[in-house]
């Protein structure tokens, strides 16, 4: 009898195009490769860059991450470059702007989000980029395959706690968990990945 395929989840490392191991998923479309190679899970710093990964995380809620990713040119122009002292100056003007505007997600909670969340951090003592990578910890072992790369963590928990209390929304430990993969906070690239150890 032959041995079925792997379920997606149980996947290790895939050969790519180049003839290099990648996570599976960044070879599921061109937009996903460049992505993966390039900036997924490389350490990101300074409160523009974290801001907008938690506001384009918080837009991807219940959709595809490749619908954000192929849109994020639009929502970079739509959100005046995810500087937050920007951001938090949009009035009812802005919003009425946003909604209308069909090269982004237009759902009026995750606008408004967005808004929230750039006045929450404007208002921490230390930014938005010190609070979110004081979770950094000493890395764990390396997942094998998509199945050991979890959804939240602990550390996501606390994070995602610690912005609630500061006043940021749609930011719950899945969100930022994603947001800490994003940013190189945790590297989950998958062991055989040739990003693996590449940052």
């Amino acid at each position: 009898m032959s041995e079925q395929p792997p379920e997606p989840a149980e996947q290790g490392a895939l050969e790519g195009p180049d003839g290099h191991l990648r996570c599976p998923w960044g070879l599921s479309a061109p937009d996903y490769l460049v992505y993966h190679d390039q900036e997924w899970g490389r350490p990101g710093r300074g409160d523009t860059a974290i801001f907008e990964r938690l506001c384009l995380e918080g837009f991807q809620s219940g959709l595809s991450w490749l619908t954000i990713l192929r849109k994020r040119e639009n929502f970079r122009a739509a959100f005046a470059g995810f500087e937050p002292q920007a951001v938090a100056a949009f009035g009812d003007q802005d919003v009425a702007r946003l909604m209308a505007d069909a090269g982004i997600v237009r759902n009026r909670s995750k606008v408004n989000a967005a808004i929230t969340n750039a006045r929450a951090a404007l208002g921490l003592p230390d930014g938005l980029s010190a609070l979110v990578w004081k979770y950094a910890a000493e890395p764990g072992p390396a997942p094998r395959t998509l199945a050991e790369v979890p959804a939240s963590t602990p550390a996501s928990k606390a994070l995602s706690a610690e912005l609630k209390r500061n006043g940021f929304t749609f930011t719950g430990p899945v969100t930022a968990y994603a947001t800490m993969q994003a940013c190189g906070i945790v590297n989950d690239h998958l062991a055989a990945c040739f990003c693996r150890n590449r940052n």
